[in-house]
């Protein structure tokens, strides 16, 4: 009996011009590498159908189930600052929608499904690393709380793709709120096409924020509630010593997702101008430049939203000004809120903002891990005898002292039990990440012997990112200094 997927495909039924109808490109032998049982059961799919030799039919693109209607979305997109009027789904395939167990409209989408219109000199084939690379990440973002697609299947193809060698190809099964991205805005406003783009977002407040079709200027409720979803992820990433590495504007989902893991990476070493990318010549996507690029990015949104704003141009830039405005400090509050979190503090105070940052400075100087700090901060919140380990990894350690008393009188104002401050600390500040040199460990041990035993042990370390588990102890390692600087490269 053929497996059966009850499809509901609203973005194939728009117009023509959003899309490309474009079936899969067969590939030779495809093999089941991991299948998400509870995702697929939570979007009502058969799970045990599916965890075989009929799902990797299904996710290698040789099987289109009934009721899919694959397509290649159209948009465009700023690129590094330079702006493309068309690029689109070059060798990713939306096979279609399901309505979820918590009644959410779902994109699945095939990711190095093979050629499309928008493929332009590429192959539309993905390599394995970058597969395992964005299934490992973005499941391990969702379990850190961040919004994210998420990884449904990988499939190994039994084909070649040559990028700077010859490498095993795949394909990634990835699922989204949706697909729909500033970039694909940018598309319909580049080529004056007003009719495509009232579609395009009223498709976009159906879906992702009915509340704006309901308000008085249903376009400008639209940029603000992307404004806000923007803000509030951004500030996850910092606040988990997130890079993602390629923040063009065709990367960036209006559904407030994290989107298209590429050159993704995760600090070890606190550096506000960490930048791990290859094609990141000039750090333009570093780190702490995220914030500011975010709201740039939104500007383009503005920019795309303005003819569907007000019929008077300058009406409709007033207020898309008004609402750019408020990025700054929705973005602060969430950081600064995150940061009083992740320091214990459970009151607003004004001098919390110079006690985050001096802390980050320290780090900073000290080139100190991000992600152990904290943790390690946790535990001298709970008992003194854990400051030693925390002030080993500063190297000027009278310097730090300094903060810790300033610190732990700020705690001591608030009258909470320490246990109590920890494990608030402790549900925040994760142990594990995927770490740099284990996602490195794990491609390589993939691509190179074909043995997926590192990847699903780091998937299963970095499901439970805030609990401390004796069976994952050293997945919260940081890097040997062996490991050097790190480079990540781009998929295609």
């Amino acid at each position: 009996m053929p497996i059966s997927i009850r499809f509901d495909n609203s973005y194939a039924r728009l117009p023509d011009a959003f899309h490309h109808k474009v079936a899969p490109t067969p590939v030779e032998t495809p093999r089941l590498i991991a299948l998400n049982r509870p995702l697929a059961a939570e979007l009502g799919l058969d799970a045990d159908a599916l965890d075989g030799p009929e799902g990797a039919e299904i996710f290698s693109g040789n099987a289109v189930p009934d009721g899919a209607e694959p397509l290649a979305a159209a948009y465009a997109g700023h690129q590094f600052g330079g702006f493309s009027p068309q690029l689109g789904d070059g060798r990713a395939i939306l096979l279609g929608e399901v309505i979820d167990s918590r009644g959410a409209r779902r994109d699945i989408q095939l990711k190095g499904a093979g050629l499309t219109r928008f493929s332009r000199r590429g192959d539309g084939r993905a390599a394995l690393g970058p597969v395992l690379r964005e299934y490992v990440v973005s499941e391990a973002m969702h379990a850190l709380g961040v919004p994210t697609t998420r990884a449904l299947a990988a499939v190994s193809t039994g084909e070649a793709v040559i990028r700077e060698r010859v490498l095993p190809g795949a394909v990634l099964t990835r699922v989204a709120s949706s697909h729909i991205r500033v970039g694909t805005f940018q598309y319909f406003a580049a080529r004056g096409d007003v009719s495509g783009l009232r579609a395009l977002a009223d498709h976009a407040i159906a879906r992702h924020y009915p509340e704006a079709g309901d308000a008085e200027r249903p376009y400008l409720a639209l940029l603000e509630a992307a404004i806000a979803r923007q803000a509030a992820l951004i500030s996850k990433w910092l606040l988990v010593g997130f890079v993602h590495g390629v923040m063009n504007t065709d990367n960036m989902s209006v559904a407030g997702e994290t989107i298209d893991y590429g050159p993704c990476a995760f600090l070890d070493a606190y550096d506000p101008a960490a930048s791990f990318s290859s094609i990141d010549e000039f750090g333009r996507y570093a780190y702490a430049s995220q914030p500011n690029i975010g709201q740039w990015n939104l500007t383009r949104l503005a920019e795309s939203l303005l003819p569907l704003m007000d019929p008077d141009p300058n009406a409709a830039l007033e207020q898309a000004r008004g609402a750019l405005k408020r990025y700054p400090e929705l973005f602060n509050v969430a950081y600064l809120d995150g940061l009083r979190a992740k320091l214990g503090l459970a009151e607003a105070r004004e001098e919390d903002l110079r006690l985050a940052q001096d802390l980050l400075d320290l780090m900073a100087r000290d080139r100190t891990d991000y992600t152990l700090t904290f943790r390690r901060l946790a535990r001298a919140a709970e008992r003194p005898e854990g400051d030693a380990a925390l002030r080993a990894s500063f190297a000027d350690a009278a310097g730090f002292d300094g903060w810790l008393a300033r610190w732990r009188a700020r705690l001591a104002a608030e009258g909470r039990a320490p246990g109590e401050v920890a494990a608030h600390m402790r549900r925040v500040s994760p142990a594990i990440i995927p770490r740099n040199h284990q996602v490195e460990a794990m491609i390589e041990a993939a691509v190179e012997r074909d043995d997926f035993a590192p990847f699903r042990d780091l998937l299963a370390a970095v499901a439970a990112p805030y609990e401390d588990r004796p069976a994952h102890a050293a997945y919260a390692d940081p890097p040997p200094e062996s490991f050097g600087p790190y480079r990540t490269f781009c998929g295609t």
